[in-house]
């Protein structure tokens, strides 16, 4: 693939700063989004040499309160690819998990469904950010995943629903925007092991943030789409990308899309 400028928002989130050296290694510019100058050395030192495929954008995503403040750093960066891998983190309010998660997440995925140069946008989500008990789930799995959503994960899981809604619903209006929805599980600081379950997997399990980062680069360099599930597995992550693809593997399946689409696009 010819290089392409990559725009990731959440720049120094620990997925990110695993992801950037991937997306360097295939010759791809990087422009990391992070609120904090303090953190810039943080992002040129996960690529090993020249870093001048590197570049950092101090702005914050609380800030973007429109979809023209989040077309405004679309326009500044000029990206092929978008990655939103931000979020608040749990830390603080609820209202600052809904403006970030939910709202800016949101303006930036209208804003790239406007931009006819956008092709591609990965939103890292999670496998519980749903509606309705996936197919391949037993009961048992879907209670437990209600129980979280309705617990530890509130108000984080409607925020996520909701981008994870719109980027689906845009999608289907824009047919040549690759929209991905790369759903971790259980995120730990575990060595990459090279090994994973992506597709329709159990509801619950874990994945090393190394893993994910390898998956996210691996599918932005091929032709996937749609809600992906991920956690380790047994199987090679280039191997797992292609399966998916030629399987047309797509974990919204079980989903209202046409109420998304009626909300969203």
């Amino acid at each position: 693939m010819a290089s392409k400028r990559v725009l990731l928002l959440g720049g120094h989130g620990k997925v990110s700063l695993l992801l950037t050296p991937h997306l360097i290694a295939r010759s791809w510019h990087v422009t990391s989004v992070i609120r904090d100058p303090t953190q810039t050395d943080d992002i040129l030192s996960t690529v090993k040499g020249d870093s001048s495929n590197v570049d950092v954008l101090v702005s914050s995503l609380e800030d973007v309160k429109s979809k023209g403040d989040a077309q405004q750093v679309i326009d500044k960066v000029k990206p092929d690819f978008i990655v939103w891998s931000a979020g608040a983190g749990g830390k603080g309010a609820p209202s600052r998990t809904q403006a970030v998660d939910r709202d800016a997440c949101i303006y930036f995925i209208q804003a790239a469904a406007d931009t006819a140069s956008i092709s591609k946008f990965l939103l890292v989500s999670y496998p519980g950010s749903r509606r309705t008990k996936a197919p391949w789930w037993t009961e048992e799995e879907w209670g437990g995943t209600q129980e979280v959503n309705n617990g530890v994960l509130k108000p984080y899981y409607p925020a996520k629903l909701a981008s994870d809604e719109c980027l689906t619903a845009v999608a289907s209006r824009r047919k040549d925007l690759h929209a991905i929805v790369l759903r971790p599980g259980y995120l730990t600081d575990d060595e990459a092991i090279g090994k994973v379950s992506l597709g329709k997997t159990n509801a619950r399990g874990r994945v090393a943030r190394g893993d994910v980062a390898a998956v996210a680069a691996e599918l932005l360099d091929s032709d996937a789409r749609g809600w992906l599930d991920l956690l380790q597995g047994e199987e090679d992550i280039a191997d797992a990308v292609r399966r998916v693809i030629k399987e047309k593997v797509d974990c919204v399946e079980g989903e209202d899309v046409e109420s998304m689409v009626q909300q969203y696009a």
